[in-house]
């Protein structure tokens, strides 16, 4: 008996794992810079509650509070172009002169700060109201630079956080020190902290739009 010969079955080829999705272009990740301007207000601002007004809770040397803060704020700004810089990869000419434009304004809005204060302090002759006009100086203008970029990339999260850090940080000037202090590492260290979170929410939920 002549058997008959049957052709193996065919081996099934593996389809390709499906690649994530680009991310589009002109969409910024705040994340990391809203965790490094956090930790300056809790950092920056809670070292300066504790250690400040009539009786603080501990000693602390005067420049610490200033220098936590200063470098969480330069951190954030730093991490804010990058991620800007990360996301016109790819973008139209004009989101590119949008995000330049932004990039700049962080520079010009700070250095008005710092115009506005020093001429401020001098011509009223009381150098330490710098204690109390920086910390809410710079939270104005972090707000309202926020407005302005949450305007241009439509990121209501982004705009709805400048909305709160412009007027938590002007509203604290009525308070003396330390409640100013206090107010700002609460308001505004906790604002920062529920941003990440609703940032990393928000970037999860446009990739999976865009998948579909």
């Amino acid at each position: 008996m002549i058997g008959t010969a049957t052709a193996p079955p065919p081996v099934p080829t593996a389809l390709p794992a499906p690649t994530p999705p680009a991310p589009s272009a002109g969409e910024v990740d705040n994340r990391a810079a809203y965790v490094s301007f956090g930790l300056a207000y809790v950092l920056g601002h809670g070292a300066a509650a504790l250690s400040e007004g009539d009786s603080p809770l501990y000693r602390l040397p005067g420049w610490l509070p200033v220098t936590l803060l200063g470098t969480g704020l330069v951190t954030g700004v730093v991490l804010a172009t990058l991620a800007a810089l990360r996301a016109q990869r790819g973008a139209a000419a004009p989101d590119v002169l949008a995000g330049k434009l932004l990039g700049a304004a962080w520079i010009v809005a700070f250095t008005a700060l710092f115009l506005a204060i020093t001429g401020l302090t001098s011509v009223l002759g009381e150098p330490e109201l710098q204690e109390v006009l920086w910390p809410a100086g710079s939270g104005l203008v972090v707000g309202l630079v926020y407005l302005a970029e949450g305007s241009v990339r439509r990121n209501l999260l982004h705009y709805g956080l400048g909305v709160w850090l412009a007027l938590v940080s002007t509203a604290a000037l009525s308070l003396a020190s330390p409640g100013l202090f206090r107010v700002l590492a609460v308001a505004g260290g906790g604002a920062y902290a529920l941003a990440a979170l609703l940032e990393h929410r928000r970037l999860r939920s446009l990739a999976r739009s865009s998948r579909n």
